[in-house]
């Protein structure tokens, strides 16, 4: 049974040894993330992860990465008794930071990543969101998912998609669905002003939008800044 969603983002600077001397400014945002995991697996059985890339693809337990191609060499696992030896330095950011986070929040777990294409359609969204909610849901055990995805990269000047004027009011519409549990808002995103703005997890948020339908949430915020101009969002979603 479907029963809670962690909602973090997945850039690099969660990772201290990827940040240097930048890691104090960034560690509000890790302390709410590892915060937002641990809640997740206490509250359930087994959970999977959801998040963003070029493509459609599942990544088992047995999946390891390192984030060499970030600058640092840090070996992450879907599983502590994985059986690869050889880290992957190609994998996905999103399955990257769910194999930090689990480690880190959780190391006795073992888990499935699964990406979306960033670019799939509202309407694929809600499909696999639907068809995701129908495989928890005929489980007799409680599961969780973690949710991987990014604000707007335009806020500032200085973000890595530049400033575009549009990106504040569209980040402050996904901050408080987000924050109020508001399925139809994020339903109901815009594809295609979302993409022109940088709005990397439009597509895993539609995906939760049909993942937790009409039922009463209880959302707890952990944190919603805009560190280096990109908008981050951490928080709970327990049914």
């Amino acid at each position: 049974m479907f029963r809670a969603v962690a909602l973090v983002p997945s850039p690099p600077l969660l990772v201290p040894e990827l940040t240097g001397s930048s890691a104090d400014e960034t560690a509000d945002l890790r302390s709410a993330a590892v915060r937002a995991m641990g809640e997740l697996t206490s509250s359930t059985d087994r959970w999977l992860a959801i998040g963003v890339d070029d493509s459609e693809a599942t990544y088992t337990p047995s999946t390891v990465g390192t984030f060499l191609g970030f600058g640092v060499d840090v070996v992450v696992s879907l599983a502590d008794d994985s059986v690869s030896t050889v880290p992957d330095p190609d994998l996905p950011l999103a399955v990257l930071t769910a194999g930090w986070l689990r480690g880190t929040a959780a190391p006795d777990s073992a888990i499935e990543v699964r990406t979306i294409p960033a670019d799939a359609s509202a309407q694929w969204c809600a499909n696999v969101g639907a068809a995701l909610r129908r495989e928890l849901d005929a489980s007799d055990e409680n599961w969780g998912v973690l949710l991987l995805a990014d604000g707007a990269n335009t806020l500032t000047d200085k973000a890595p998609g530049s400033f575009d004027e549009r990106s504040a009011q569209v980040q402050q519409l996904i901050d408080d669905a987000l924050a109020a549990a508001d399925v139809d808002a994020l339903a109901s995103l815009d594809v295609d002003l979302c993409a022109s703005i940088g709005v990397g997890g439009r597509a895993a948020w539609q995906v939760l939008a049909a993942l937790a339908k009409s039922d009463t949430i209880t959302a707890t915020e952990h944190y919603r800044r805009a560190p280096f101009g990109v908008g981050y969002y951490v928080g709970t979603w327990v049914r």
